[in-house]
Parts: C-alpha cells; structure tokens; sequence
C-alpha cells in the first residue's frame, strides 16, 4: 500500500479534455466517455493517454494507467529545451522554442500542461494550426520525440579519437 501511494505521488497527472461520445445502434444511443491524460515527474518523463470508458472515472484511471505504461524520456538543458522543434500530428502544428531562464511557461491549455508534467519551467510555444486539445498534445510530445541530448563536448572529442585512432 506504502509503495502504490509513493508511486502515485511521483507523478503529476492532468486531465487534459473529457469528451462524451455517442454511438447511435438500432437499439438506441451509446454513451461512452474519452478521457485524454497526461502525466509526468516534473524530472523529463512523460506520457499520455485516451483512456476511453462508459464511465468518466473509468475513463481517467483507465488513461492514467496507459500513460504510465507509455513513459518516455525528454532531453532538458537545464530548465528549458535543447532547441527549437516543429512538432507535427493530423492538422495540428506546434512550435516549441527553448527560453532563457526565468521566463516561464509561454503555452495556452494543453501545451502548458505537457510542459509542466515533462518538468520544462522555460519554454516559448505557439499553436499554428489546429486547436484540437487531442491532436495539440500529439503533436507536443512528436516534437519532444524529436529532441535528442545535446552532445558535450568532451565526449564529442573522445568519440573524434576513437575512430581517428582506429
């Protein structure tokens, strides 16, 4: 019970949208609800998830256990991003900018809540397409997909030896 309450309280998790969605059969309507997730250790691990249900609370902790088990890791310098990323999902296109320390999260909605699961305290954002909040955290965590460690100099140079020398 100690560990499951310790594993809770490591992540930060945001409910990001609940959408109602029917289905219409010869018997009648079907209500059903999605419930997109985001979640995060504020330390550069993130993950979502549509958790999808016949009810809301269903929906959330169904999403909450995907999106844990869909964590992956996001490159920080420092505070902020290595650089600047187009991130791109459907119609949706978000541009990520890194920012000098102390200007805080520049992001509406859902763009502000996967910066600050993933642990980003500065950061630059503009939606430039679609407002879609599913498609929008798509394409937030594509362009974080796309970050890669911004190489050190050092071991840039010992790689550099390793293949002159052989």
């Amino acid at each position: 019970m100690e560990q499951r309450r310790r594993e809770q309280s490591e992540f930060i998790e945001r409910v990001i949208s609940i959408n109602r969605v029917t289905k219409v059969t010869k018997g009648g309507k079907k209500m059903s609800f999605s419930a997109l997730i985001v979640l995060g250790d504020a330390k550069g691990r993130l993950g979502y998830a549509l958790g999808k249900a016949h009810e809301v609370a269903d929906a959330i902790r169904k999403g909450l256990h995907i999106a844990k088990k869909n964590c992956f890791s996001v490159p920080l310098a420092g505070t902020t991003i290595p650089y600047e990323v187009i991130g791109h999902y459907g119609a949706a296109k978000v541009l990520l900018k890194p920012a000098a320390e102390g200007t805080g999260v520049i992001a509406a909605g859902s763009v502000r809540a996967v910066c600050e699961a993933a642990g980003i305290k500065d950061i630059l954002t503009k939606s430039l397409k679609s407002n879609n909040p599913i498609n929008v955290v798509k394409a937030v965590i594509d362009g974080l997909k796309q970050l890669r460690a911004p190489v050190k100099p050092e071991a840039a140079q010992l790689k550099g030896d390793k293949t002159n020398g052989s």
